[in-house]
């Protein structure tokens, strides 16, 4: 079974990480392991309405972010890495500089030390120099893509156009998947 880190901070952007964890509970040879900032909590039921209770049962295993010692902390637990999504600019900037004084920044902070894929779904707009930097920083790293959920307007070489909100979702949580192999169902490719 392949294990895969899952983090939700405040930025904007709730729906793709449900689309995401939604897309993964699909594939049985896939284990989510979720943890969540208390600004994704809040940015949830703004969102989606979505209560910390409907967050955790999209998950196989959910762990408190204040539990620093948690599994998903230490690099002896084996996961194919980590997607960050969506990712605050605290959130950047906390993984760029090694500050982790909490779970997702440590499971973070892991998944770079043991040269694990780390996808950042960065949000924001517009992008100041420091966020820009801090982008820099962690995409010079080895195995870290940095991969802001820009909407598409095509799909693939065919013509094919998103025909809803959800088709674009779909698209973007599928392009965060292919640096893990993982390929998900009815995924549009350039043909």
């Amino acid at each position: 079974m392949k294990r895969i880190v899952i983090g939700i901070s405040g930025a904007s952007g709730f729906p793709l990480a449900v689309c995401l964890l939604n897309e993964l509970k699909k594939m049985p040879e896939i284990e989510t392991h979720l943890v969540f900032t208390y600004g994704a909590e809040l940015t949830a039921k703004q969102e989606n309405g979505f209560a910390p209770e409907q967050i955790r049962a999209l998950a196989d295993v959910c762990y408190d972010n204040y539990n620093i010692g948690a599994a998903i902390a230490s690099g002896t637990f084996l996961t194919e890495g980590m997607i960050v999504l969506p990712c605050s600019m605290k959130t950047l900037s906390g993984i760029a500089h090694g500050f982790s004084d909490n779970l997702l920044l440590r499971a973070a902070d892991v998944t770079i030390k043991e040269q694990r894929k780390l996808v950042l779904a960065v949000r924001e707009t517009p992008l100041s120099p420091i966020h820009l930097e801090n982008m820099l920083a962690v995409s010079r790293l080895h195995n870290v893509f940095v991969m802001p959920p820009v909407v598409t307007y095509y799909m693939n070489g065919n013509d094919k156009e998103p025909i809803s909100v959800h088709d674009m979702e779909r698209h973007m949580v599928g392009k965060m998947l292919q640096p893990f192999g993982i390929e998900m169902e009815g995924f549009q490719r350039w043909m």
